[in-house]
């Protein structure tokens, strides 16, 4: 590895919490004395700068030079850290270098680009395309055609006022009449629906009121890292997590900077990685905030063959067609295109442009002949055959960007001689600088960094956004990291995993629940327990829908009921909520574009008399019935994200048992400490306090190696141990095992020494223990080495 490696401040543990007004810095304050005792290191925060008036998030920052008045301000945020000191806990905060809100009366930064235009000195700032539309940002503010809304722009002194927006006007300008007004600015208010194809700045993904910075500029970066730069060389903060890098332009010139920066501050970054994906070797950081690690640890507690038989259940309810169907590859595909065609077609209009440009300046004149549409639908082509985010670079352009798929890609051509224009396009991505077809100057530059930073939006939108909505045999596997395709993982394929992280990323982050996954840890838990009894799940299915009014599709209502028996009892109108936002997202029927009332009316009758019903009520059964098997995936998940390799990220609450639904159920406001601490709470304070009482079986030089166990039930069993120090052992798949017998004469081989057990204190093991007695009170195990055996 060439990845420089984090300094001696790296977390044994850290806590995230979701700060926002109505949980600012001094109620973190207030809960320091608590999380200090469950036994993390640091404090994760979500992003502190100043962002948009009442945000309940932060990733929106209009301000790179403030802390959140909101939060506290920075007095409150120095508060925070001495308290934090004393309780022996430092400080992580989230980063966001990608984007900001798109909020002028907000981001003065912005606010002096739409008044002075490209001469501003804020203009470098922003990633806008100012060749387009005449040289005006477009602003998708309106709520009609600018024709139908003219009485509703207002202009009051030198703003410009619609509804709750303003926008400066630009000088001299004040006294014309508004439709002269309206054409003598630097940007032009136009209808929101023009967002899917006329704007003309970068966004985060396709998200209008977030526009990309251009931080691979050093004069912006130094301007917006400033402030945290500060805090963290005056100690009030530690490390860092970046969100979203791979929307940046250079990332690993990004994080290169940012590492020279911060002196090697212990940095983890939000990078999704798909399967045999790894994290690039020079960025020199700790790690992934933990997505690859969550994928793994789900897909421990998942039948596989369970869940291809609940595949064939749900084809079979949902009655399937198009995306209805069990083909996880097509859905994603199809939902690329939509994305592409809908979402992100002022990106992919961009791309042609540029590519156009490339072709006109070659001296080949077949390249120059080339037809503007034929070079749009090799990009669309290319794109949708993206299986991993995002390209790092020429080389790795020419592994993700595969023949094959430049060959699949020429397929969709009607027109076979307009197919070469695969070939061109693939060129400009990967070929070498003197390539004629495609010369080596600014344009390629920028279509090779517009096709990454669009192929990672594509990718978010198309399977986070699009697919894993449309695609629910199994809701668990529908996960950020995830592969609803391949959800399940082999004990073999996890130790791989596991001793590869060690080796050459000790010091990554892991995480089972964030403010960003779908479902909580908890939640995927009791789903997962579904690929065990695929049969029991159908039968079930089938009497409720005999007894329910009758759902809109298929589709929905094996979404809806699965919802259900992850969550348990809750009420109603968090499911509806999580539901509602589900179908929009889908856009199969609705979406948050085009809503359909008559669809979404449907949707709200068939909960209340369905899932959140009296039919509800067979399945909360089933639930009970299952419990068991829920507690101890429930806590299985738990100890092995604790005790793996990599250092642990507790999001808040979920110390205890902690079932929530898609942002925002997830990030509501949690008590501290919890009113009614339970079995996991315990297990998760002593494994937190373990690890911070044996740093050196869990650090950056520890050690990690499977145990595997021996008898009629081995395969239940899965075990590790850390350096030798710490011994790991869960139950996987426990309805199976019980249906099988049992542990019987199952035994666990453990390495020499005599092992304390951490959950149960008094009770010792040493040699081969018998898996029936180390697993008699708790599906899992947790055992320090405490002396000579």
């Amino acid at each position: 590895m060439t990845a420089a490696r984090p300094g001696p401040e790296v977390p044994t543990a850290t806590y995230r919490l979701q700060l926002q007004p109505s949980f600012p810095f001094a109620a973190a304050a207030a809960a320091v004395p608590y999380l200090a005792s469950l036994g993390v290191s640091h404090l994760h925060l979500s992003p502190v700068l100043e962002s948009v008036p009442g945000s309940t998030h932060g990733y929106d920052v209009v301000d790179h030079t403030r802390v959140r008045e909101e939060l506290g301000g920075e007095d409150g945020l120095r508060a925070l850290a001495r308290t934090a000191r004393e309780h022996g806990l430092g400080l992580v905060v989230d980063i966001v270098p990608n984007h900001m809100a798109m909020a002028p009366r907000y981001n003065r930064a912005l606010w002096e680009v739409l008044r002075e235009g490209p001469e501003s000195p804020y203009a470098r700032w922003f990633d806008i395309d100012w060749e387009a539309q005449g040289g005006r940002v477009l602003l998708p503010v309106l709520g009609g055609p600018v024709g139908s809304e003219l009485d509703r722009l207002v202009v009051d002194g030198d703003v410009l006022r619609y509804h709750d927006h303003a926008f400066p006007l630009r000088e001299g300008t004040a006294g014309l009449p508004l439709p002269r007004l309206l054409d003598a600015q630097w940007y032009r208010p136009v209808w929101w629906r023009l967002a899917r194809t006329e704007l003309n700045y970068r966004r985060f993904f396709s998200i209008s009121e977030l526009i990309g910075v251009r931080v691979e500029d050093p004069e912006v970066f130094g301007a917006t890292h400033a402030k945290i730069l500060q805090l963290l060389h005056e100690g009030v903060v530690d490390g860092l997590r970046v969100d979203h890098p791979d929307g940046l332009a250079d990332p690993g010139g990004y994080l290169r900077r940012l590492h020279e920066a911060t002196g090697g501050r212990w940095t983890v970054v939000e990078k999704i990685l798909a399967d045999g994906e790894h994290l690039p070797a020079d960025w020199p950081v700790a790690g992934t905030t933990g997505y690859d690690a969550l994928r793994h640890v789900d897909g421990l507690f998942t039948d596989r063959t369970g869940a291809y038989e609940l595949l064939g259940r749900y084809r079979a309810f949902a009655a399937p067609q198009t995306d209805r169907g069990g083909n996880w590859d097509a859905t994603v595909r199809r939902a690329a295109y939509k994305v592409l065609t809908h979402e992100l077609a002022t990106e992919t209009d961009r791309l042609t442009r540029v590519a156009a440009r490339l072709c006109a300046a070659s001296p080949d004149p077949a390249l120059r002949d080339r037809a503007p549409w034929a070079l749009r639908t090799a990009v669309e082509e290319l794109l949708v055959r993206m299986r991993v985010y995002r390209p790092y670079g020429r080389e790795d352009a020419s592994a993700v960007i595969s023949e094959q798929a430049a060959e699949e890609a020429r397929l969709a051509f009607v027109v076979p001689e307009e197919a070469d224009a695969v070939g061109i396009v693939r060129r400009l991505l990967v070929g070498e600088p003197g390539d004629a077809s495609a010369p080596d100057h600014a344009d390629r530059v920028e279509f090779r960094t517009r096709f990454a930073q669009t192929a990672s939006a594509l990718r978010a939108k198309a399977v986070e956004d699009t697919a894993f909505y449309r695609y629910v045999p199994l809701l668990s596997a529908a996960e950020v990291g995830g592969d609803p395709g391949s959800p399940g993982v082999y004990p073999e394929d996890f130790h791989a995993y596991c001793a590869r992280v060690q080796r050459d990323w000790p010091a990554t982050g892991t995480v089972v629940t964030t403010h960003d996954t779908k479902r909580s840890a908890d939640v995927r838990a009791a789903l997962a327990v579904l690929t065990e009894c695929p049969d029991r799940w159908a039968k079930v299915l089938a009497e409720v829908s005999r007894a329910e009014a009758g759902a809109p599709d298929g589709q929905l209502a094996w979404a809806a009921w699965q919802t259900v028996f992850g969550l348990g009892p809750a009420e109603e109108e968090r499911v509806r909520q999580a539901l509602l936002k589900h179908v929009r997202e889908a856009g199969m029927y609705t979406s948050w574009t085009e809503q359909e009332p008559s669809y979404e009316e449907a949707v709200a009758a068939f909960l209340t008399a369905g899932p959140c019903g009296p039919p509800g009520e067979r399945v909360a059964a089933l639930r009970k019935s299952l419990e068991p098997h829920i507690r101890a995936n429930v806590l299985g998940t738990a100890l092995v994200q604790l005790t793996m390799p990599g250092v642990p990220d507790v999001y808040q609450g979920t110390e205890s048992e902690y079932r929530a639904l898609v942002d925002p159920d997830n990030r509501r406001p949690v008590p501290f400490p919890p009113p009614v601490p339970g079995e996991k709470d315990a297990l998760t304070a002593a494994a937190l306090r373990l690890r911070a009482r044996r740093p050196g079986a869990f650090g950056t030089a520890a050690a990690y190696a499977p145990l595997a166990a021996d008898g009629p039930a081995a395969e239940h069993c899965l075990a590790f141990t850390r350096s030798g120090e710490v011994v790991t052992a869960v139950t996987r798949l426990s309805l199976r095992l019980a249906e099988s017998g049992g542990w019987r004469e199952t035994r666990l081989e453990l390495p020499p020494g005599r092992w304390a057990d951490a959950l149960a204190p008094g009770r010792e093991f040493t040699g081969h223990a018998r898996v029936a007695d180390l697993l008699d009170r708790f599906p899992v195990a947790l055992l320090e080495r405490s002396g000579e055996g």
